[in-house]
């Protein structure tokens, strides 16, 4: 079985949980949840038994398909999150029930499955026109994810700027892509980086196509000047719809952002040295966009989106020091590393956040307040989550930051060394101000928490990734390494 034939099932799947709800009136939320959920985990296992070979995936597919080291763990990246995200579904169905006509559930354990294509075979593009299809994918789907509690005014008002928002951004993304092919005749990557390499191309009008290419995928991963959405997008959105925005989205639009990127600083590239800039420039502002306000925000999922967006900084610091390799790791290769560490940490932040909203709490940070005595495990995964998300040693979000760090170091941008530094030192702030709510004692609520067998065993397993992470994260480095051939391209 090939990989491919894993994502034509669960396409499959996804198709047959959307359908059933209108074809099975009577199907609970019960089945449907264990139907979804084991059928991702039923894909996972047969994901890392399938043959990763190129030439095992379907002919017709070939041409558009690659199955690269960065491919197979993005794809890995896509099954896991998922998986995570349903598992959220789960937990937060007695807090969505109230804002859902009918307790209608069938989209929420549904479309994250096709969702979950969509992102595997932006892992797997060649072309721009795969990854604008995959793309279109994910975010028609997330289009409804975001407005799915109707009930909510929050929700509509979310669904309404992502919708405009995000079809203003596809639609810069096509003129990008239009500019792109008109200048260089080709839409593969291999195509784009032979053109750029020959000295008659047309550099003014390749650096306009490609600014407007990456102004697109800007607006997916939430680079500055384009994050405007995510605050308003992250608090009306369902605690499990933030959660795919947050990690899934994100890794999606990364992985395409550092084909492209290849692409565009190829050795000989006319416009390597413009495209580095502009994602350092970009990687610096969205840094401190990212980190500042965060500082003034009360409530905690507003906290985690500026957080995302400040995550989205140094990814993009990341990608703009290629050319050098640190820890057998190119810029490619931190910035899926970085994305490996940061889903733990997100994951966990927000199965708080949904355990306390089922015990009838909310979202500021003085719904934290007591949170050791309530749940003491709760407490303690949150303060690692929050920990790692501000990069303290010894955990996952250290050697994140570390590898970013030392890139800057190496190509001496220091403008944006500073940058990062800073928004480094706003996060500790802001990060440490929710660990220490946790464990005051002026909370008038001190009820303990609620919480399932399933979701403790989850909230320890990623505490234990964190600090693995943290400790020791040379199998994933290994994982990673790009001298790695996993297959032919």
């Amino acid at each position: 079985m090939s990989v491919f034939s894993v994502e034509i099932l669960l396409i499959v799947l996804g198709l047959a949980l959307l359908s059933a709800e209108a074809l099975v009136p009577s199907i609970s939320r019960r089945t449907l949840s264990s139907i979804s959920l084991g059928g991702v985990a039923l894909a996972f296992v047969l994901f890392l038994f399938a043959s990763k070979s190129a030439t095992d995936l379907p002919a017709f597919v070939e041409p558009y398909h690659q199955l690269d080291t960065l491919a197979v763990f993005y794809k890995g990246f896509a099954l896991i999150i998922t998986l995570l995200v349903l598992w959220l579904t789960v937990e937060s169905a007695p807090y969505l029930a109230k804002f859902v006509p009918g307790g209608n559930f069938s989209e929420l354990f549904s479309l994250p499955i096709l969702v979950c294509v969509g992102m595997m075979w932006m892992a797997s593009a060649k072309d721009l026109i795969t990854v604008f299809v995959s793309l279109e994918l994910v975010t028609v789907s997330f289009y409804v994810l975001v407005a799915f509690a109707r009930k909510s005014n929050l929700a509509i008002e979310a669904g309404v700027k992502y919708l405009i928002l995000g079809a203003l951004s596809t639609g810069i993304l096509v003129y990008g892509i239009a500019w792109v092919y008109g200048t260089t005749g080709a839409l593969s990557f291999e195509g784009i980086s032979a053109a750029l390499a020959q000295p008659t191309a047309p550099k003014n009008a390749i650096l306009l196509g490609a600014a407007f290419l990456l102004a697109g995928l800007g607006f997916k991963v939430a680079a500055a000047p384009f994050q405007m959405w995510v605050p308003d997008v992250y608090q009306g959105a369902p605690i499990p719809v933030t959660t795919f925005l947050s990690v899934g989205s994100k890794a999606a639009g990364f992985v395409v952002l550092t084909r492209t990127v290849m692409a565009f600083t190829a050795q000989g590239s006319l416009i390597a040295g413009e495209i580095q800039s502009l994602l350092i420039v970009g990687g610096a502002l969205t840094v401190l966009l990212g980190s500042l306000p965060a500082i003034f925000q009360t409530s905690v999922k507003r906290l985690l989106a500026y957080s995302s967006i400040s995550h989205a900084g140094y990814l993009l610091l990341a990608l703009g020091c290629s050319g050098t390799s640190r820890f057998d790791l190119g810029s490619g290769g931190v910035v899926a590393f970085y994305l490996a560490t940061y889903l733990p940490m997100t994951v966990l932040g927000f199965l708080v956040l949904a355990v306390l909203r089922v015990n009838g709490g909310g979202e500021d940070i003085k719904d934290f307040k007591c949170l050791a005595k309530r749940s003491p495990l709760l407490a303690l995964a949150m303060t690692l989550a929050l920990a790692s998300l501000a990069g303290l040693p010894l955990t996952a979000g250290f050697m994140g930051k570390l590898f970013v760090f030392l890139g800057l170091v190496d190509h001496a941008y220091w403008g944006a060394l500073v940058c990062a530094v800073i928004g480094a030192a706003a996060g500790f702030y802001y990060y440490f101000r929710t660990i220490l709510a946790m464990y005051s004692n002026d909370a008038q609520n001190t009820e303990p928490l609620r919480l399932n067998l399933g979701s403790k065993i989850i909230a320890i397993v990623l505490s234990v990734v964190i600090v693995v992470l943290g400790v020791y994260p040379k199998p994933l480095q290994q994982l990673l390494n790009q001298t790695q051939t996993v297959s032919a391209h």
